[in-house]
């Protein structure tokens, strides 16, 4: 199909260029005395990434999931109590995990479209008076409900039970995305992947550990080799890896984290929530509704979008795709059928979500949803307009009634957002 496909999916999101000609080189030797000065400026520059001055960054050739088995079997032993909230598809996968490798998790079931239950994990820790429970999972953007937990607020709930709980939380889709204060909040162990806001390809799982956890591996009897935080703090202190790394991908997020800092976090978490609210005026302008059922719970980094009774959401998905090259995320488990997903993360401006919204609009025509040709792209421009930044003043040029405006379509929209 001519033109390129329009991937918007919550990842794996659009990995830029710059990273994709970072990336493309010849291999060298990972043993190298030059190798070093390449390794240790990652893990330097994950640590501002994570918000965090005492966490030790880990890199992983796996992916999230790979992340997640790493934090749980470095700090914990079969027969462990754990305490998972389960709002969607991946908070119960990361419970799945733990459970085989013989962990015991006290579940606690939310309706899918609401997040952390803050109050239900406080009254729990504090009726746990022997301390037997030895972490909390916290899926902090849940992917599959397009729900975002608040991890302050988790946070604080262990603090008033007073209850000495690693606090293990997923960030795949929200680190380097969404606000996240791994110091702050008191995160133990920090889990992401490079395939999300990092805007690199799936193949590294990251994972970063406080002190606190650290000190947990001492009493830790999960077997553990290929993801042993042992093994990597010792070849990691030198500048290498107990292993052969993914050297591409290790050349990826040396750009990636370039790029990230260039534009700057706080702006980065300014343009996701800018263009997460553009698709919920679309949302709004066709008469669905998201699944995260507060705004409260509303993801900047993808939106689940509820299809009316009796339509399936998999059709969209599949005229989406075939008719007009645009790829969008499914429903998944329960909620399978019902609903797609927009991910709206990493590396994208207006224009490339517009033109996502657009073709999720067609495609619901196609299959007989009723709504409005125009009326969600129209919604999500007029917000986008209305809270684009002022364009900087070009040198040199006239001054105030003097000026001559530019025409139409010539600025960049980029530019506009990150001025």
């Amino acid at each position: 199909m001519p033109g390129r496909n329009f991937l918007f999916v919550p990842g794996p999101t659009n990995v830029p260029e710059r990273i994709l000609r970072a990336m493309n080189r010849a291999m060298e030797d990972h043993r190298s005395s030059a190798f070093p000065d390449l390794a240790t400026g990652l893990f330097r520059d994950l640590t501002h990434v994570f918000k965090t001055t005492a966490g030790q960054p880990f890199l992983f050739p796996a992916t999230g999931t790979g992340g997640w088995e790493a934090a749980l079997v470095n700090t914990l032993s079969p027969g462990d109590r754990l305490l998972a909230p389960r709002y969607g598809q991946f908070s119960h996968l990361w419970i799945d995990l733990a459970q085989r490798h013989g962990m015991r998790v006290d579940i606690i079931d939310v309706d899918w479209g609401e997040g952390a239950p803050v109050d239900r994990i406080e009254a729990i820790l504090s009726q746990d008076r022997q301390h037997e429970i030895k972490g909390v999972l916290i899926v902090h953007n849940e992917t599959a409900t397009g729900v975002t937990s608040d991890l302050g607020a988790v946070r604080r709930a262990i603090d008033a039970a007073q209850h000495p709980a690693l606090l293990y939380v997923d960030g795949v889709s929200s680190i380097a995305s969404i606000d996240f204060r791994m110091d702050e909040w008191q995160v133990d162990l920090a889990v992401t992947g490079s395939q999300k806001g990092l805007m690199l390809p799936a193949g590294l799982g990251i994972v970063c550990a406080s002190p606190k956890a650290l000190a947990a591996r001492e009493q830790a009897k999960c077997p553990r080799v290929f993801f042993d935080f042992g093994d990597m703090i010792k070849a990691n202190a030198t500048g290498y890896f107990p292993y052969t790394p993914s050297i591409p991908m290790l050349y990826g997020l040396r750009e990636s984290l370039a790029i990230i800092m260039e534009e700057g976090l706080e702006a980065i978490f300014a343009r996701h929530a800018r263009l997460a609210e553009g698709v919920r005026a679309a949302v709004r302008a066709w008469g669905l509704k998201l699944c995260a059922k507060a705004p409260q719970w509303y993801s900047n980094t993808v939106s689940a979008i509820m299809v009316p009774e009796g339509k399936n959401a998999a059709e969209v998905i599949d005229v989406a795709f075939r008719r007009y090259n645009l790829a969008l995320g499914a429903g998944l488990a329960r909620v399978a059928g019902k609903l797609f997903r927009i991910g709206h993360l990493g590396d994208l401006n207006e224009l490339m979500l517009l033109g996502a919204i657009a073709g999720a609009e067609m495609a619901m025509r196609d299959v007989g949803i009723q709504v409005t040709p125009g009326a969600g792209v129209a919604a999500a421009a007029e917000h986008y307009r209305s809270t684009a930044a002022p364009l900087p003043e070009r040198p040199g040029a006239p001054q105030a009634a003097d000026a001559v405006q530019a025409p139409p379509g010539r600025s960049s929209p980029r530019t506009a957002v990150r001025a």
